[in-house]
């Protein structure tokens, strides 16, 4: 069996099986980490990994799991003033009464368009 060698930030060089690494990959720009349990302080290790050391880890059996970034990052964002004290005050006053859905639907429709 297959004895893969990582480090821990709490207890140094651990030894591992295939079993208990886990590589990640993004699709999106392909970057890579790999994640474990210390088998000596049960700390959730994650480390940046190369495309090497991706194919390395993989080639030995370890799994992969490919993940994308939200999809809301590449949404157009609103690019007006920052919100401002006064701002967030006056929308805690507003939710503070019984009506206050209805009345945030009429100022934003009748908000002037950006």
């Amino acid at each position: 069996m297959t004895t893969i060698r990582a480090n821990c930030p709490e207890c140094g060089d651990v030894q591992l099986k295939v079993n208990d690494l886990t590589v990640r990959v993004c699709s999106n720009d392909e970057q890579g980490s790999y994640m474990f349990d210390c088998p000596s302080c049960s700390t959730v290790v994650t480390k940046e990994a190369s495309r090497r050391i991706v194919d390395l880890l993989t080639s030995s059996g370890v799994e992969l799991q490919v993940w994308s970034l939200p999809a809301e990052l590449s949404e157009p964002h609103f690019r007006g003033p920052q919100l401002s004290s006064d701002d967030l005050l006056s929308f805690h006053e507003l939710l503070e009464t019984s009506h206050w859905f209805g009345d945030l639907i009429e100022m934003v429709r009748s908000a002037p368009s950006q």
